[in-house]
């Protein structure tokens, strides 16, 4: 299975998101972009995916135009930006699909309190990301 997840910055959700599905089955073809890519994945998010054992510091976030020609079995936006902002993909996509979540780079307060939003949001892309895994494994089996 190929799989492209879309964000605006491809810093932290995306990059969470490819992190939990490799973790899942690394037999899986996972890629993360960004319409509008930062400069690198955001120090919270390797921490706090450091923090269950998935280390995604090798991350580099990547531009959607890299991937338009290419075929996805499915292409997930994870943010309402990327959604409204997605490229037409003229390689072979299956599904687009969108599934949703905050941005946790947007926390404000102290450090424990922006921590928490990184976790929470951490564990909310987990548990979507693994039921979305969990249907479509069982789907092509």
């Amino acid at each position: 299975m190929r799989i492209l997840i879309l964000c605006t910055g491809n810093s932290c959700r995306s990059q969470m998101a490819e992190g939990f599905l490799k973790s899942f089955d690394p037999n899986l073809e996972v890629f993360s972009a960004g319409t509008k890519p930062s400069g690198q994945v955001h120090p919270k998010a390797v921490q706090v995916m450091n923090e269950i054992g998935i280390d995604i510091s090798a991350g580099q976030p990547r531009d959607v135009g890299e991937f338009v020609s290419q075929s996805f079995d499915y292409v997930i936006t994870v943010c309402d930006n990327a959604k409204d902002t997605c490229p037409v993909f003229i390689g072979n996509v299956g599904e687009q699909l969108h599934i949703g979540f905050e941005d946790p780079a947007e926390a404000k307060g102290p450090e424990e309190e922006i921590l928490a939003v990184f976790r929470r949001v951490r564990d909310a892309i987990k548990q979507d990301f693994y039921k979305f895994y969990q249907e479509k494994r069982e789907q092509n089996q």
